[in-house]
């Protein structure tokens, strides 16, 4: 996937977004936002872990009602997990120990939704995503975890989500949306050892929990929107 170039598709998006598919025309978005993220399976609770969410996208309508779209979008999204340090001990290495964890793992995404508008006022949608691992970063009890790298570390290189979006217009081609993501397929699987002599570790599977906050603008709404009616 070194080939693989995301800016060359979100400048495909915004070319088709001005081309006319039947009566409708292609609605294009711009979209900036905030994910809120844990990964389930670690040892971490709580969405604590903040990250961008930025990219473009397409809306492609269908059907007879002009309600229905089709979602394409290629997202940058920054998922993980963070702890503050939560005890200062020393283990029996001599290393302080304080609990402190973070993990930043960097997509590039590409999710589709189904979504369907009610009175142009509220969209509501679910869909599937596929993200590839760009970067990743890990800190255990302040201390980066030099193995953990893209090539070759434990996070696998794809992550296969479901997801679910509500989106609200607030002005205009403005709209704010909520989104809510979880991986489908483990990212890892990890052993955690016990603190209780002759009990075997815990091994567990891992999964990218995601709350998305966003601002969505939609270009050539108001023109599909009126191509739609000319046609009927």
């Amino acid at each position: 996937m070194k080939s693989f170039k995301p800016t060359y598709l979100i400048i495909l998006i915004f070319l088709f977004s001005g081309l006319q598919l039947k009566a409708q025309i292609i609605k294009g978005e711009a979209i900036v936002g905030l994910n809120l993220t844990q990964v389930d399976g670690d040892e971490v609770f709580g969405f604590h872990k903040f990250g961008a969410n930025v990219g473009a996208g397409v809306m492609i309508p269908f059907g007879k009602k002009g309600k229905w779209d089709v979602s394409l979008e290629t997202l940058f999204s920054q998922k993980g997990s963070s702890q503050k340090p939560q005890y200062n001990e020393t283990d029996s290495t001599g290393q302080v120990t304080t609990g402190e964890y973070k993990l930043r793992l960097n997509y590039v995404e590409v999710p589709v939704l189904v979504m369907f508008t009610d009175k142009e006022i509220i969209t509501v949608g679910a869909g599937l995503s596929w993200g590839r691992l760009v970067g990743v970063k890990e800190y255990e009890h302040g201390r980066k975890v030099e193995s953990t790298t893209v090539s070759n570390g434990p996070y696998s290189k794809n992550d296969f989500s479901i997801l679910a979006d509500i989106r609200f217009r607030i002005w205009e081609a403005l709209k704010v949306n909520l989104r809510y993501q979880y991986s489908m397929v483990k990212i890892r699987t990890r052993e955690f050892p016990s603190n209780v002599p002759n009990v075997e570790p815990e091994i567990r599977n891992q999964y990218n929990n995601v709350i998305t906050l966003r601002l969505i603008y939609v270009f050539n709404e108001k023109r599909s929107r009126e191509n739609f009616q000319d046609a009927q």
